[in-house]
C-alpha cells in the first residue's frame, strides 16, 4: 500500500497567518488563499478574510471576538536535516 503524503499548506494553495487581538488573545494557522494576497494591497486582503472568519465563528459560538490587533504571517517550519556522524 503506497504512503499518503502530506501536503504542506502552501502546496495546498493557503497561506498561513497568526492573529494577535486587542484582548492580547492569539490564534496561530489562519488559512487563507493565496490567489486573494499579493499585489498593491500585499497581505491586507488576509486581514478582512481573517475577520469574515471570525465572524462565522462568533455566530456559531455566540461569543465575539475581540478586532485584530495585528496580523503576521507565519513562520515556515523546515526539517533539520539528520546527519550520520556517530
Amino acid at each position: 500500500m503506497a504512503k499518503r503524503l502530506k501536503l504542506k499548506p502552501q502546496e495546498r494553495g493557503f497561506v498561513l497567518f497568526d492573529v494577535v487581538y486587542e484582548d492580547s488573545s492569539r490564534a496561530s494557522n489562519r488559512r487563507v488563499p493565496i490567489e486573494i494576497l499579493g499585489g498593491l494591497d500585499g497581505d491586507e486582503p488576509a486581514r478582512r478574510v481573517i475577520e469574515e472568519q471570525d465572524e462565522v465563528i462568533a455566530q456559531k459560538s455566540g461569543r465575539p471576538r475581540s478586532p485584530i490587533q495585528d496580523l503576521t504571517r507565519s513562520v515556515i517550519k523546515v526539517p533539520k536535516l539528520v546527519s550520520d556522524e556517530r
